[in-house]
C-alpha cells in the first residue's frame, strides 16, 4: 500500500493504451481521466489561490535558484516531504503556488505523480469531485508514467518518495522521513537528473493530534481510503463529512534545498547498478533530505500557525468567511465545478452572498454537514453516478 511506484501501467474501464493518464495528453477539454490545463489553471486561480492566500499562507523560501524552463538538457526531479496524517493539502498548495508563480506556465512549473491509491479512490478525490487528480495535472505514480514524464520534459516533475507512507505517519513521527523508493533514484540516474528536494515545513501541524492505527487502516483501506487517523477530530468525522478533508491553518512553508547529483555516488550505468549500491545511494539521499529538513524546521517551525496573521487576515474578509472556513470548502469546490462546466472562463466570487447562492444551486453539498446521514447520501450519489 506505501509503495509510491508501481510497474505496470493502469488502465480503467473503457480505456486503450492510448488514452490513459499520460503526460503527453495535454489537449484542452480532455476526457474524464486526462490532464485538461484550462481546468487546472481555473482550480488555482478559483479555489486554491483562495485557499492559500486566506488559510494556509504559503510561503516559498529559495525557490529563485530554481531553473525556470523543464525542456533543458537535463530534467528536474523536485523531491518534498510529505505531512502526516492529513489529506494532502501540502501537495496541492505547493503546485498550486509553483504554477501562480511562473504565470501559469506548466513548462515553468511542476507535475506531481501522485499514489494511485488516490486517484482511484473516491473518497481521496477532494469533495469526491470526479477525476480531480488526473485533470488538474496529477499523474498516476507508475514507472512508465514516470519514464514519459521524463522524455516530454514538458514541465518539473514533483515526486513524493515516502509515497502513501509519508501522509499515514502519526504526529509521534512528525518531520521524519519514511523509507524511499528506489524507483526515483533509477530514473533520476537514468536521465542523469537533478534532484531538488523541496522541504515543507509547519505541513504536520494540518492535524496535530492524528494518530496511526495499524488496525484502523487495514478496516478503511477495504473502502478505498489510504488511511484514517485517530485522534480528536476522528470523532467528528461521521457526524460532520467535511471533516474528513479538515485541516488546522498552519502556514506552509516550503524551503528549496541544495541539489543532489546523483553521479556524483556512482559512475555505473542506471540499468547496471547494483541493488546494494542502489540502497546505499538511497540512504545518502534520505540522510541529505533529513539534515536539509531538520535545519528548515529549526528556522522556520516555531510558529506553525502565526495566529496574530491569520486573525487580521480573517478580519479584513469577514464577508467571505463562509468560503474561507474547512466547513465551506466542499461548496467552494462543487461550485466551482458547476461553473466551469457552463464554461472555462470561471471568475469565481467568494463572498458570503455568493456562499449563499450556491448553496441553493448546489444542494447536494449540504449532506457534508449532515450527522451520519451525510455519508449515506455521499455514498448513494457516487453510487448513481455510475449506474
Amino acid at each position: 500500500m506505501t509503495r509510491p511506484f508501481h510497474s505496470k501501467k493502469i488502465l480503467r474501464a473503457g480505456e486503450t493504451p492510448d488514452e490513459t493518464n499520460d503526460p503527453s495528453a495535454q489537449q484542452p477539454g480532455a476526457a474524464p481521466g486526462l490532464f485538461d490545463p484550462r481546468y487546472s489553471k481555473s482550480v488555482v486561480r478559483n479555489v486554491v489561490k483562495f485557499l492559500d492566500e486566506n488559510y494556509f499562507r504559503s510561503r516559498l523560501i529559495g525557490f529563485e535558484r530554481l531553473p525556470e524552463q523543464s525542456s533543458q538538457e537535463r530534467p528536474i526531479i523536485l523531491a518534498g516531504n510529505h505531512s502526516g496524517m492529513s489529506f494532502p493539502w501540502d501537495g496541492i498548495i505547493f503546485s498550486g503556488r509553483m504554477l501562480r508563480d511562473r504565470n501559469y506556465d506548466f513548462s515553468r512549473a511542476c507535475r506531481p505523480l501522485t499514489a494511485p491509491s488516490l486517484s482511484n479512490s473516491g473518497f481521496m478525490n477532494p469533495y469526491f469531485i470526479p477525476q480531480f487528480w488526473h485533470r488538474a495535472g496529477g499523474v498516476d505514480a507508475t514507472l512508465p508514467n514516470f519514464d514519459r514524464m521524463m522524455r516530454a520534459r514538458d514541465s518539473h516533475v514533483l515526486i513524493y518518495p515516502e509515497g502513501i507512507g509519508g501522509i499515514g505517519k502519526g504526529f509521534d513521527r512528525r518531520y521524519q522521513l519514511q523509507k524511499f523508493s528506489n524507483s526515483f533514484l533509477r530514473m533520476a540516474l537514468k536521465y542523469e537528473a537533478d534532484i531538488h528536494p523541496v522541504l515543507t515545513v509547519n505541513g504536520e501541524w494540518l492535524d496535530p493530534l492524528g494518530y496511526k492505527s495499524d488496525a484502523l487502516d487495514h478496516f478503511v483501506q477495504r473502502l478505498g481510503v489510504p488511511f484514517l487517523p485517530i485522534g480528536p477530530l476522528t470523532g467528528l468525522v461521521p457526524l460532520q463529512p467535511w471533516a474528513f478533508y479538515f485541516s488546522l491553518p498552519a502556514r506552509l512553508t516550503y524551503v528549496l534545498g541544495e541539489k543532489i547529483q546523483l553521479r556524483e555516488f556512482t559512475d555505473e550505468r542506471h540499468d547496471r547498478i547494483k541493488q546494494r549500491d542502489l540502497n546505499r545511494i538511497r540512504s545518502i539521499v534520505h540522510r541529505r533530505m533529513q539534515d536539509t529538513l531538520n535545519q528548515a524546521v529549526s528556522e522556520h517551525g516555531r510558529d506553525p500557525y502565526h495566529l496574530d496573521e491569520l486573525a487580521e487576515i480573517w478580519m479584513k474578509n469577514l464577508d467571505r468567511l463562509l468560503y474561507i472556513l474547512p466547513s465551506g470548502w466542499p461548496l467552494l469546490f462543487h461550485e466551482h465545478e458547476r461553473l466551469y462546466k457552463e464554461g472555462p472562463g470561471v471568475a469565481m466570487k467568494h463572498d458570503n452572498a455568493s456562499h449563499f447562492f450556491a448553496l441553493l444551486r448546489n444542494l447536494q453539498t449540504s449532506a457534508y454537514h449532515a450527522p451520519y446521514l451525510g455519508w449515506l447520501l455521499l455514498f448513494a450519489r457516487r453510487w448513481l453516478a455510475k449506474l
